[in-house]
């Protein structure tokens, strides 16, 4: 049976702006197919390698492929939903037409709707379940809503790479998990590579394969279990620092003064 190549494969790369690197040194290595949270503290670096594989941020030193090719700007094999706050309620764009804009954006920005986009946009709306809401203002909608449409315009291309930049910190603990079972889901429907940085790793606990940790200068993968330990995150952060279990599973780190508001174990 043939190994597939990596989705994202990191040889000795660093990253940064000017003459300061974020972080530097970073090996790993994506499989495709698979679910992984990138964690760590705020300025640590997660967006700077969010922008890096997206090919908006050229790598300082070292390789990096993603999805068998160097990193370029608007790659359609990529489906990504940035980092936000909730839309202005005053937007009026209808969900329907705001996920219509994902169609060839990459290419053009914004496609003039035809007769094969809204066939796309429909299937990705299905996909996501908001046909009930996806003729309303996207601007009246509640945080879940607008995050399954920003899905649903994220996967109308369809990628095979989804990235998201904390697309969980607007919401509730409820849509916090809804919204990761529906990830996991679509991941195994249409056989998807995701990687979604997160203060929390809780919600995601049940259906990550690995944790990509950037702190401190420094990029570590691995298992939950391997990378989410007192040993190893002593280790990346260079000074003490526990991980705690409740009852519940939950994990929780103590010991960093910029980690304990979003513990994310």
């Amino acid at each position: 049976m043939k190994t597939q190549p990596p989705a994202i494969d990191a040889r000795d790369l660093a990253a940064g702006y000017g003459a300061r690197d974020v972080w530097t040194h970073a090996n790993f290595s994506i499989p495709p197919g698979s679910f992984t949270a990138i964690l760590g503290p705020n300025g640590g670096g997660k967006s700077t390698l969010i922008r890096t594989i997206l090919g908006l941020l050229p790598p300082s030193h070292g390789q990096l492929e993603v999805m068998g090719d160097r990193p370029h700007r608007g790659n359609p094999l990529i489906g990504y939903i940035p980092q936000r706050s909730t839309f202005d309620s005053e937007l009026s764009i209808r969900g329907r037409d705001f996920v219509n804009l994902g169609i060839d954006g990459h290419r053009w920005g914004v496609r003039l709707p035809g007769a094969g986009t809204a066939g796309a946009a429909d299937a990705a709306i299905r996909s996501v379940g908001a046909e009930s809401y996806a003729d309303r203002p996207i601007g009246q909608l509640s945080g879940g809503e607008q995050q399954r449409l920003l899905l649903a315009q994220a996967l109308v291309g369809n990628p095979q790479l989804l990235l998201m930049d904390e697309p969980l910190s607007q919401l509730d603990v409820r849509n916090q998990g809804l919204i990761v079972q529906l990830i996991g889901d679509l991941k195994r429907a249409r056989e998807l590579t995701v990687l979604l940085i997160a203060h929390d790793v809780n919600p995601l606990l049940p259906h990550i394969d690995h944790v990509l940790y950037v702190a401190q200068g420094n990029v570590a993968m691995g298992k939950p279990a391997e990378i989410i330990t007192s040993e190893s995150l002593t280790r990346i952060y260079s000074t003490p620092v526990e991980v705690l279990t409740d009852s519940r599973g939950r994990v929780f780190v103590v010991g960093l003064e910029e980690e304990v508001s979003h513990p994310h174990g």
